[in-house]
């Protein structure tokens, strides 16, 4: 299983939310690498001293780039679910059937995950 994040959980990281914490170390201890991608990063990073838990977080993630495959993918997907938010699509994209996503906005991620056809988990940041 993968941890998927999203921005909320980015968020949680940077308010050093015991809960957050303990989903990522509980990842990385049984092996796995939680992922995320530059669009998420972009909507949540400032660069402030502020944000040196987030940047410690962030250490321990593999932070996959929004590239022309994954923008086109998540488009596609956009158009089947009838949504407007191509982050949150580049996010379910980078799922698979049995990971988890820790996300601030259920209700979108929901929708996008039925109409991409993956079986993940959503939990709230």
């Amino acid at each position: 299983m993968t941890l998927v994040l999203d921005s909320g959980a980015l968020v949680a990281l940077e308010r050093n939310e015991r809960q957050m914490w303990v989903r990522l170390k509980a990842a990385q201890l049984d092996g796995d690498v939680p992922v995320t991608h530059a669009g998420v990063l972009g909507q949540v990073w400032r660069g402030s001293p502020s944000q040196a838990r987030l940047s410690q977080a962030l250490g321990g993630m593999d932070v996959r780039p929004l590239d022309e495959s994954l923008g086109r993918a998540a488009g596609k997907l956009l158009g089947v679910a009838g949504l407007p938010d191509v982050v949150d699509a580049a996010v379910v994209l980078l799922a698979t059937d049995g990971d988890e996503i820790v996300t601030g906005d259920l209700e979108d991620l929901e929708q996008l995950a039925a109409a991409s056809g993956r079986h993940v988990e959503l939990v709230h940041a």
